[in-house]
């Protein structure tokens, strides 16, 4: 069945003292492109999402929002820069002195300078915040492919709607087409015995101008090229994986055949059933831009 390349997906969870969520949403694209964004410290998260997206994701402008909250429980040490908080607190006495100000320096006034600071954390444990990236990950997605193959299906209901009206209109062309053959021979025997009322009508050249007239207008290829795109175009709707491309190709072979059709036919009833063939490939055509 069709997804949609329209959708959305999120997930927030608890995992090794962290608080993790993953965001994922999703628009039309030609082709597969992601954007993720992931805490700074944590750039190795990047190409593991993209290839877990892209296990489960084959079309689409992607983007994907990671947080990844500190690990309550780590342990992480602060060691001061004596030189430069020395530093700092001389030029502040200095300060003081010069300019015949109150003296009021306290640890508090000296620490609002942070780059005396040096915090160390341990090594971050890649897999293991993988592990926990990926859970939340997976969930995210679950929600997000559903999401699409639930648009998919709204998207297979109309596409399959509108495929039933074209084939009934294509089997008014095919019922119409030999009619219009047989009044065309009907008015060009009226029409020569109006002009010849005085001399015998010539039999045969009517039925040669009958054929030429039938071969001109004949739509029977085009009409059976037509039921064979649909065909195909059936089998694709209903097959797995990617499929937006393989159908826009059949919906341009089928509108060419449409054309031609068009081209050919000399009968008004004939062209207004052409128009609304065209009209109907069209809005498939414009549903099927969001098809993956």
């Amino acid at each position: 069945m069709i997804k949609s390349m329209t959708g959305y997906g999120n997930s927030r969870q608890i995992i090794d003292n962290r608080e993790i969520s993953v965001e994922i949403r999703s628009v039309n694209h030609r082709y597969f492109e992601l954007s993720c964004r992931t805490p700074r410290e944590m750039g190795f998260l990047e190409e593991k999402i993209k290839g877990a997206v892209k296990s489960r994701v084959f079309r689409g402008k992607i983007d994907v929002f990671v947080t990844v909250g500190a690990d309550e429980n780590e342990q992480a040490t602060v060691t001061v820069n004596h030189s430069l908080a020395s530093g700092y607190v001389n030029a502040l006495k200095e300060i003081a002195q010069r300019y015949d100000v109150q003296d009021d320096i306290s640890v508090s006034a000296v620490a609002r300078y942070n780059d005396i600071f040096k915090v160390t954390k341990p090594e971050a444990d890649e897999e293991k915040i993988w592990s926990a990236v990926s859970t939340v990950l997976n969930d995210a997605l679950d929600k997000f492919v559903k999401m699409r193959s639930t648009e998919g299906e709204k998207l297979y209901e109309d596409i399959n709607g509108r495929c039933s009206t074209i084939l009934q209109l294509v089997a008014k062309v095919e019922e119409r087409s030999p009619q219009t053959v047989a009044e065309y021979r009907k008015k060009l025997t009226e029409r020569m015995n109006e002009v010849l009322s005085t001399t015998a009508v010539d039999e045969q050249r009517i039925i040669t101008e009958a054929a030429i007239f039938a071969d001109k207008v004949a739509v029977d290829e085009e009409t059976v090229r037509i039921r064979s795109h649909f065909d195909q175009f059936e089998k694709v709707l209903n097959s797995e994986g990617s499929v937006g491309r393989k159908i826009d190709f059949l919906l341009q072979e089928m509108n060419r055949e449409t054309n031609t059709i068009g081209s050919k036919v000399q009968d008004a009833d004939l062209a207004h059933i052409v128009v609304e063939i065209k009209a109907e490939l069209e809005k498939i055509r414009e549903q099927v831009q969001n098809v993956e």
